[in-house]
């Protein structure tokens, strides 16, 4: 009689418990589905106001890179006096103080950008250095027209970054 019983309320319990495992399931599904619409909504709402600041980023580090390519700088930064070395600091303090300007961008492109553009800012650095070294009992005004020369049909380590950036833009969209 009591297996009777038994088998009696495990026959009314089986499909409540079937249902109850189906609804769990259910439910879970639906739950996980909802997170993930939410972190999607999250993150269309965060890249409105992320990209703007990353395009900003971009300009201003196209800014930079135009600023101390060789071909642009040699023709904005004009010589103070006769001597080669100011005129090789005064070049090289001006593209750093351009760079610590921009230091903070970095946060916004990727790494492999950044450490580009700061190749970029050392090729340059590098180049005015060997420059100095092979007019340095020249004056200032022929160290401008050596660079010049020798940048005039070469690509600048600016321009290469530059094109990076641009293809890296390109990807945002």
């Amino acid at each position: 009689m009591e297996i009777e019983q038994v088998l009696g309320y495990v026959a009314y319990l089986l499909p409540a418990i079937l249902v109850g495992i189906v609804a769990y399931y259910f439910f879970k599904g639906h739950t996980a589905n909802e997170e993930g619409r939410r972190r999607y909504l999250i993150q269309q709402e965060a890249q409105k106001n992320t990209i703007p600041m990353r395009l900003q980023a971009y300009e201003r580090l196209t800014l930079f890179l135009e600023r101390i390519d060789p071909n642009r700088l040699l023709t904005r930064v004009k010589p103070a006096g006769n001597s080669l070395e100011n005129y090789e600091s005064l070049l090289i303090r001006n593209i750093e103080q351009e760079f610590d300007h921009n230091i903070s961008q970095q946060i916004y492109v990727s790494q492999e950008c950044w450490n580009l553009i700061n190749a970029a800012k050392n090729a340059t650095i590098h180049v005015i250095r060997q420059g100095v070294m092979h007019e340095k009992d020249s004056s200032p005004d022929n160290l401008r027209q050596y660079l010049l020369t020798n940048f005039m049909d070469d690509v600048t380590p600016s321009q290469k970054a530059l094109a990076y950036i641009r293809k890296e833009v390109s990807e945002l969209f």
